[in-house]
C-alpha cells in the first residue's frame, strides 16, 4: 500500500482529531490501529469515535469483534488486508492508534504463526487462572528463555501465546517470530508520525477524559461486559476501568477510589505508550506537538 499516513500516539493525545482532519481534508479512510477500540461494547470507556466523527469520514475496524474473543495482531492483519482486498478503503488509508505492535507489523510483516487447537488455548488459560503469570512465566523461561527474556512476568496473555505457540508446534515463539514477513505498507512513501504530548497537560486531559466517559455511561457499558462472566484472561477484561469499575459495583469498593485508579492506570499506560514510541519509532517518524 502506498501512500498510507500512519499516526502513532499515547492515549488522550489527540490522535483521532488528526486522523479525522486529514481524513476530511484528503478523502481518505481511517483505520483503527488501537487493540482495546476493536471491542464492541466498550465504545465509551476506550475512547472510540463519536457518531459525529463516524459520519464526518470513512472509519473501519472499530467495534467490530465481540467481547468474548481474544483478538489478535495477526487478525487485526488479516482484516487490513481484508479491506485492502474488498477495496473498502479511501485513499489514502489513515491508520490510527495507539497500539505499536500494530504499526510494526504494517511496516515490517507478521511472522507466521501456526494454528493453536482450542483445547491447547484453554488449557493455558486456565493454567493462567489457576497459578497466576509469574508461575507460568517461570515455565516460559525453562523452556524459551529468549521469549521470556522479552515478556513482563506480569504479562499475562502473552505468556499464555508463547506457551500455546510452544505446546501446539513444539517450537518456541521466539522461532517463529525470527521469521520474516510481508509489509502492508509502503514505507518510502508513507507518512509517519508519533505525536510526543506534554506530560503535565496529557495528565490533565487523562483526568478530565475518564470523568466524561463516566457521564457519558462508561459504567453502563461495564456492567454489560460484566454480565458476560468473561474469562478474566481475555484481552477485553484488561481495558482499563472495566475491573476498577465492577469491583466498586459490588460494593468492594467506592466509586471515586476506582475512579482515581483508572486515571492513574491509564497515565501509567500513556507512560509506556510513550516510552515505547520513542524506542521504538526511528528517525523517519515525525515528532509533532499534542493535538486539541
Amino acid at each position: 500500500m502506498k501512500n498510507a499516513i500512519l499516526i502513532a500516539g499515547p492515549t488522550a493525545s489527540g490522535k483521532s482529531a488528526l486522523a479525522l482532519r486529514l481524513a476530511r481534508e484528503t478523502g481518505g479512510t481511517v483505520v483503527n490501529a488501537d487493540s482495546m477500540q476493536v471491542y464492541g461494547v466498550l465504545r465509551v470507556l476506550t475512547a472510540r469515535p463519536e457518531d459525529a466523527q463516524l459520519a464526518a469520514a470513512p472509519h473501519r475496524l472499530y467495534g467490530h469483534v465481540d467481547p468474548r474473543e481474544a483478538y489478535s495482531t495477526g487478525r487485526w492483519m488479516r482484516d487490513v488486508e481484508e479491506l485492502i482486498r474488498s477495496g473498502e478503503l479511501g485513499k489514502p488509508a489513515i491508520f490510527v492508534g495507539g497500539t505499536g505492535l500494530y504499526f510494526r507489523a504494517l511496516l515490517e510483516g507478521l511472522s507466521a504463526m501456526p494454528e493453536v487447537p482450542t483445547m491447547v488455548r484453554q488449557r493455558w488459560r486456565n493454567a493462567l487462572a489457576e497459578h497466576g503469570a509469574n508461575a507460568l512465566h517461570d515455565l516460559l523461561a525453562e523452556r524459551d528463555p529468549a521469549a521470556a527474556g522479552t515478556i513482563r512476568s506480569t504479562d499475562g496473555q502473552r505468556i499464555v501465546r508463547a506457551l500455546e505457540v510452544m505446546d501446539a508446534s513444539g517450537k518456541p515463539i521466539s522461532q517463529w517470530q525470527a521469521r520474516s514477513g510481508t509489509p502492508i505498507v509502503d514505507r518510502s512513501s508513507a507518512q509517519l508520525m508519533v505525536i510526543e504530548p506534554d506530560r503535565v497537560v496529557l495528565k490533565a486531559r487523562i483526568d478530565l477524559r475518564f470523568d466524561a466517559m463516566i457521564a457519558e455511561g462508561a459504567l453502563d457499558e461495564v456492567r454489560a461486559i460484566a454480565a458476560l462472566d468473561l474469562d478474566d484472561a481475555l484481552p477485553v477484561m484488561k481495558a482499563i476501568g472495566v475491573r476498577e469499575l465492577i469491583v466498586a459495583d459490588r460494593g468492594e469498593t467506592g466509586f471515586e477510589e476506582a475512579i482515581d485508579r483508572s486515571k492513574i492506570a491509564t497515565r501509567q499506560y500513556a507512560k509506556r505508550q510513550s516510552t515505547w514510541f520513542r524506542n521504538q519509532l526511528g528517525p523517519e517518524w515525525r515528532r509533532i506537538s499534542m493535538q486539541e
